[in-house]
């Protein structure tokens, strides 16, 4: 979306009405957020470097030692800061592997989403790994390599007690974070659709926060009725609330997330070979199943795979 809207991420649709059903793509937030609750469980084995694909690193960033990697901090589990202000998370983790397949370091550094991939075209940065979605749009001017397949969930509280609807929120009190492509499509999507049909729109465009925690905290007190965010971000409120919580309906929207490179990069082949060998040698799986996000996994990494 580009935050979310412009971590356009993805570009969200759907209305929610009688007979529309829910049609959101993934995003995440342009909102840097810390303070992100509850810890990852599990552990990732060691990774040891592969050399025939730190034989592929150019020469420039293998004389450097490192990648620097860029992430916007704030959609836990992918990527957000504990309570010391370290940056941890899914694609942190990811980022670190692929950074010792290739025999490098990794410096992660906390970046607003907007300045990723002009760092990137500025060389600041080699690697955006902050839940981007891979699209059309975005391949025209980076490259992307798909490591995971997100959509849009929704979360109510454990048993629906307000018997919420996936197939009809208007009027429902929905809790988002600010800056979403879900908050959008609230105001520019489901509202109007609401209204086109006679029906009450959503309270206040959706009630806003600028911290996903809160946004999972307004369902979990009753404040708001049902939460919508990317559905590894409702897989790890769920986890996180010890089963306060309980998703609503499917995930729709699916499309692949991709590491971000510049166009034509020469480090992309490497890149795209370390998160295949992550993938076969069983260290993706650990990683996502570590952060409770494995519904998520896909099993080939492509460069350029966007389905939109």
């Amino acid at each position: 979306m580009t935050a979310r809207t412009q971590r356009t991420r993805l570009l969200a649709a759907g209305a929610v009405v009688a007979s529309v059903s829910l049609v959101l793509t993934a995003c995440g937030s342009s909102k840097s957020s810390s303070g992100a609750s509850g810890s990852a469980t599990g552990t990732v084995p060691a990774v040891s470097a592969n050399p025939s694909l730190a034989a592929m690193v150019p020469a420039d960033v293998k004389s450097a030692g490192k990648l620097v990697v860029a992430a916007d901090a704030s959609y836990a589990p992918n990527e957000f800061q504990d309570a010391s202000g370290k940056i941890i998370g899914m694609d942190v983790d990811l980022a670190n592997a692929i950074g010792q397949k290739l025999g490098l370091a990794v410096d992660v550094q906390n970046s607003p989403f907007t300045a990723i991939i002009p760092g990137i075209a500025a060389n600041k940065f080699q690697l955006g790994m902050s839940s981007f979605t891979d699209t059309k749009e975005r391949e025209a001017t980076v490259d992307m390599v798909t490591y995971f397949l997100a959509g849009t969930s929704a979360a109510v509280k454990k048993g629906n007690p307000d018997k919420i609807d996936i197939n009809n929120l208007c009027g429902k009190k929905i809790a988002v974070q600010t800056g979403t492509t879900q908050a959008d499509s609230i105001k520019d999507t489901i509202n109007p659709a609401c209204v086109a049909a006679g029906k009450p729109p959503v309270p206040n465009d959706g009630d806003k926060f600028d911290l996903q925690t809160d946004v999972t905290q307004a369902v979990v007190s009753g404040r708001d009725q049902v939460m919508l965010a990317d559905s590894p971000v409702i897989d790890y409120a769920i986890k996180q609330t010890n089963g306060q919580l309980e998703q609503l309906g499917s995930v729709e929207g699916k499309a692949p997330y991709g590491v971000v490179l510049a166009k034509g990069a020469a480090l992309t082949p490497a890149v795209q070979g370390a998160v295949q060998s992550l993938m076969d040698d069983g260290t993706y799986k650990a990683i996502l199943e570590k952060w409770g996000v494995q519904a998520g996994a896909i099993d080939k990494s492509v460069v350029n795979g966007a389905t939109s």
